[in-house]
């Protein structure tokens, strides 16, 4: 299959790319430095000709509310016309467990936009709900940072290791479409000051962090289930100690 990667050069993107370059399917890279460009519309047309699956992984920029808003609802608009035009078969697409949820915060009503653009486009297609990735650990520990603490709320969440993450887009990508939301999730539901503050430990960084329940993230008060997936997620395989290392073993 011919399947266009948008955002390809990303954290995920590089990697759903080798997984199904690796299983035999020709992937292109799409992306403004390739001469891809979601917001102008620039090259769309070109890079989709013949293409089966579109998987869309492109992030705002900016986290601005009304950035983020214009980003999702222009890209969206944009890739699924063009999409539709080409005649491609599934849109696939990258978005967070608990995304409507979140309308208290900017990005994540730009998400709910999003999501509702493909809903309606006609194309069938499959949405990715992921929880939160290790990677992001430290970003989630500095939006919380004053001086040398740190406050997060203690709600739960589950962690997941970007490997597993695109190893599962891949997996939706070569399938057949959904037309509704899958879940994935990390092997491990914790506490989200609890896992912020073992990395800490790890990176030996000695700020501390501080349980508030009152603490926003990126701008949304939490209840417990907020960032938790549904009944049976796809779980991946990585705890946090096993990426830990293997993280570090990279560097």
């Amino acid at each position: 299959m011919k399947i266009v990667v948008i955002g390809g050069t990303g954290l995920i993107g590089s990697k759903v790319i080798r997984n199904l370059r690796a299983r035999g399917h020709a992937v292109v890279a799409a992306s403004p430095a390739s001469g891809v460009d979601t917001i102008t519309g620039e090259g769309l047309i070109e890079a989709l000709t013949g293409a089966n699956v579109v998987v869309d992984l492109a992030n705002s920029p900016s986290f601005e509310d009304a950035a983020v808003l214009e980003f999702f609802e222009t890209a969206g608009r944009n890739l699924l016309a063009a999409e539709i035009a080409a005649g491609v078969r599934h849109h696939v697409a990258l978005s967070v467990v608990g995304t409507e949820r979140l309308a208290e915060s900017g990005y994540f009503r730009g998400k709910i936009a999003q999501e509702k653009l493909i809903r309606e486009s006609g194309v069938p297609y499959t949405i990715v709900h992921s929880t939160q990735f290790f990677e992001f650990l430290g970003g989630i520990a500095q939006s919380g940072s004053d001086g040398q603490t740190i406050r997060l709320s203690p709600a739960f969440f589950q962690p997941i290791a970007s490997d597993d993450v695109a190893a599962a887009v891949a997996d939706f990508a070569a399938g057949e479409p959904r037309n509704g939301i899958a879940e994935i999730a990390g092997p491990e539901r914790v506490r989200l000051a609890g896992m912020v503050q073992r990395f800490l430990l790890a990176t030996h960084d000695s700020r501390k962090v501080i349980e508030d329940p009152q603490a926003r993230y990126f701008g949304a008060k939490l209840q417990d289930d907020t960032l938790v997936p549904g009944a049976n997620p796809r779980l991946g395989a990585m705890k946090f100690e096993a990426w830990f290392a293997h993280t570090q073993a990279a560097k």
